[in-house]
């Protein structure tokens, strides 16, 4: 699993990450344009392609945000290049606006766009149910439920594209994304990477007034030429077992309902949607008059059920449709085997082989003697000093803090439980807008320096034009740390390591009129403190950005150059037990030691940030020689 399959030229076979068999996919299509912006479940796909770029010859960004990652891989298709883009569905809400417009207009050359969507929202602010994109915008979507079928569709979404001139959505959840499996790698035969010449008449791509009317006509014929199609696609999959129990599900649900059905002994037939729009309805209608009863499996929202229930009116009113509207799922959080198998057994009348929610219930008690571990800065983030350094010069005084989209969002978390909003990319500077209209406290918004680039910037020119009296604070670390380090604007690198053109954080804010800037370093965290006191005196808007490379980047830099990466000790016999360094500063390097219960510092984890030294009252913290 990993890079190395990615490029190998088959025919073959390879155990592979979903997200890397969507890049063998891609590549095997002959993909000539790549852009996307990071965002977990679907971040490795946008780091696959980065690897293996040195490999292949097609051109790949990792853009800004994800409106500007659809729009560039859109005007590619235009021109007559496949394209290909990847977000999470929080993601298509910013690549909404010209991902509508381009149904309308269509492309010339395959367009496929990835979203996953993220249910139980391990990494997203909400549970948001992307599906709903493929009808509102009349764009056919597809959705795999493993790397193998993953790969596949990417490829049928290619051909897709191109027979209709639509870009294709294929829909993927984060338990699709991060699932491996045997993928067949087929034989790579790509053509050598040529501009090509603008063969459309003028206007052929604007929709507005008539064109819009004509456009709108057009994408309804073919949404229907789709459907037939999809009628008899092998992207679906029936299973007629014979059973008066018929299951309709798709993505990660298959999986679920096939481990479900084994667990309980049970051989129901099985419609397994691949096209989820335009739903194939004859095929849906002939599965369903064949059964009594069907349960429908889908995480997030009925829209399954929604329209089998729909169907089921002419094709087969009697049916007993079971799911969420019937109180047997959740719209709620995600599946697991578990969870259907305690659906299907009461749907069903039968007994399961385990109570699982009195499992879960046992769980929940024993977890009652265990401490918290929320998640938390890494060790020498220069996050957790940033924030120290402002609670310090905050202390005493009122203020809201309108926080963004980063790994600072765990400020929200313990033990800080900082932070008092927190809605969507950039939104910081418009709430922090709101705020100072209505607040009596002194506003402070904050987003770090990949979010700024993202979408913060509209919010600073607003700031800067109706004079809004807030100081934004700049986490500068160089990178989009929180996914993996990848690069943003504020990088001097881009995909596949390429040398990038490095935009100046001050230099920006400078051109756009504001000459208040304090710039900070966290690793001097005492000293910043009044620098910072002095900038929230002020009227603002203002800026202060706090400069310094996320650990983890400057950490890896220094391995790649050799560097040894050193670690800091507590001088026991100096340590008197303040605990300053654990209460107030809470690096997970730093732990007491069971024996004399002072301070103890991990060498593993330590990478001699040495803002715990200068916090230390006695000065035990010290570097660590010779170990």
């Amino acid at each position: 699993m990993g890079s190395a399959d990615v490029v190998r030229d088959g025919p073959a076979k390879a155990f592979m990450l979903c997200n890397e068999a969507i890049v063998r996919g891609a590549i095997e299509a002959d993909v000539k344009v790549v852009s996307a912006y990071p965002g977990s479940p679907t971040t490795e796909i946008l780091d696959t392609f980065s690897d293996v770029k040195p490999n292949f010859d097609y051109k790949m960004e990792i853009s800004s945000n994800e409106k500007v990652a659809l729009e560039t891989c859109a005007g590619a298709a235009m021109v007559g290049h496949r394209s290909i883009s990847s977000m999470k569905s929080v993601g298509m809400n910013v690549a909404s606006d010209s991902f509508f417009s381009l149904s309308y207009t269509g492309v010339k050359a395959g367009m496929v766009i990835v979203m996953a969507d993220d249910p139980q929202a391990h990494s997203s602010q909400t549970e948001q149910d992307g599906r709903a994109f493929g009808p509102n915008a009349y764009v056919p979507m597809l959705e795999p439920s493993d790397p193998a079928e993953a790969k596949k569709m990417v490829k049928r979404a290619f051909e897709l594209s191109e027979k209709y001139g639509v870009p294709v959505l294929m829909r993927t959840t984060t338990r699709v994304n991060h699932q491996s499996g045997i993928v067949e790698l087929e034989k790579i035969d790509r053509k050598p990477f040529e501009k090509l010449d603008w063969s459309h008449a003028p206007a052929r791509f604007t929709t507005v007034a008539d064109t819009a009317r004509r456009f709108k006509l057009q994408l309804l014929e073919r949404t229907k030429q789709l459907e037939e199609e999809f009628n008899s696609s092998d992207l679906n999959l029936v299973k007629d077992t014979g059973s008066e129990i018929g299951i309709v599900t798709s993505g990660a649900g298959y999986n679920y309902a096939v481990d479900a059905a084994r667990i309980l002994g049970i051989n129901p037939s099985i419609l397994k949607l691949g096209t989820t729009f335009p739903l194939p309805r004859k095929l849906i209608g002939d599965f369903i008059k064949k059964v009594k009863t069907v349960i429908i499996v889908e995480e997030l929202s009925p829209y399954l059920e929604l329209h089998v229930t729909a169907i089921a009116k002419d094709a087969n009113p009697s049916v007993k449709i079971l799911g969420k509207w019937t109180g047997h799922f959740s719209e709620a959080f995600e599946y697991n085997p578990n969870i259907v198998v305690d659906a299907f057994a009461k749907a069903l009348g039968l007994k399961a082989p385990v109570d699982y929610e009195a499992m879960m219930a046992k769980a929940d008690e024993l977890k009652k003697g265990l401490s918290d571990r929320p998640p938390t800065f890494c060790p020498g983030c220069p996050h957790r000093a940033t924030l120290w350094a402002l609670l310090q010069a905050t202390k005493g005084t009122k203020h809201i803090l309108s926080t963004d989209i980063g790994c600072y969002s765990m400020s929200f978390l313990q033990p800080l439980n900082y932070g008092d909003s927190m809605l969507s990319m950039g939104a910081c500077m418009g709430v922090a807008a709101g705020m100072q209209y209505a607040a009596k406290e002194k506003v402070v918004a904050m987003v770090g320096d990949s979010t700024f680039y993202h979408a913060a910037l509209p919010g600073l020119v607003n700031a800067i034009h109706h004079n809004d009296d807030f100081t934004l604070i700049i986490l500068d670390n160089e990178v989009t740390a929180m996914t993996g380090q990848q690069p943003n604007p504020g990088s001097d690198y881009n995909a596949g390591g390429q040398p990038a053109k490095k935009m100046v954080l001050e230099d920006v804010i400078r051109g756009m009129g504001i000459t208040d800037i304090t710039i900070i370093d966290p690793y001097q965290a005492k000293a910043v403190v009044q620098p910072i006191k002095e900038a929230l005196s002020r009227k603002g808007p203002n800026i202060i950005i706090s400069r310094r490379a996320c650990a983890l980047y400057a950490d890896r830099n220094k391995r790649r150059r050799g560097e040894a990466i050193l670690s800091n000790k507590v001088d026991k016999e100096v340590c008197k037990k303040p605990y300053t360094c654990i209460r107030s500063f809470n690096c997970p390097a730093i732990s007491i030691d069971d024996d004399d219960r002072k301070a103890t510092i991990s060498k593993e984890l330590c990478d001699r940030c040495d803002v715990c030294a200068k916090l230390c009252p006695f000065g035990s913290i010290k570097l660590r020689e010779g170990e």
